[in-house]
């Protein structure tokens, strides 16, 4: 078996458009993954993001789609209709990076043999400075259950950690983390 990806995209300064990176985020403190197995907060990096999936044979995607349904919603999409949801009606600044990725990878023979892409339905894109909406935030716990079963499917030995890592044991620095930046941007939070 080969080596996987979990990655998480999007924009963490436009409310639910950072719901992938707040997602990857939230997986690491909760999971406990085997050596072969890669982390990365992806952000808006576009097509710097295609030389991370050289020897990757599984990639799991956490972003925000728009795919016009009730807000908070998940959905998992697999494999060859992944590349049709990277750019479901979505006003993000990732948006054409992430199909480009995918686009630029196959060209390569970089594309990975096992895709998934869990989406979350955004509230709200346009709130600049804003936290991810509740709709959103709370669905990250499920969204991580999806993983961890979409994982194991896969047959990697992925599993919740007993006692979860804090915080500050982010991917996260400079207190770009969720709860600090959301306590930076609302201090009357506790």
């Amino acid at each position: 078996m080969g080596k996987t990806l979990i990655l998480g995209i999007g924009n963490i300064l436009w409310a639910d458009e950072g719901f992938g990176v707040r997602a990857v985020e939230a997986f690491h403190r909760a999971v406990e993954l085997p050596d072969d197995v890669t982390l990365l907060d992806g952000g808006t990096q576009g097509l710097y993001l295609v030389n991370f999936l050289e020897d990757v044979d599984s990639l799991l995607v956490f972003d925000a789609i728009d795919y016009g349904l009730e807000p908070g919603t998940l959905k998992v999409v697999e494999n060859d209709e992944v590349p049709k949801f990277t750019g479901a009606k979505k006003m993000s600044l990732h948006q054409t990076g992430f199909q480009e990725v995918l686009s630029a990878a196959d060209l390569l023979g970089y594309y990975p043999s096992r895709l998934a892409l869990i989406g979350c339905q955004p509230l709200d894109l346009e709130n600049w400075g804003g936290p991810l909406t509740a709709p959103v935030n709370g669905r990250i716990g499920e969204a991580i259950d999806i993983a961890l079963t979409l994982l194991n499917g896969w047959g990697i030995d992925a599993r919740r950690r007993v006692v979860p890592l804090p915080e500050s044991a982010g991917l996260l620095t400079n207190d770009i983390g969720q709860a600090a930046y959301e306590r930076a941007a609302n201090p009357t939070l506790v």
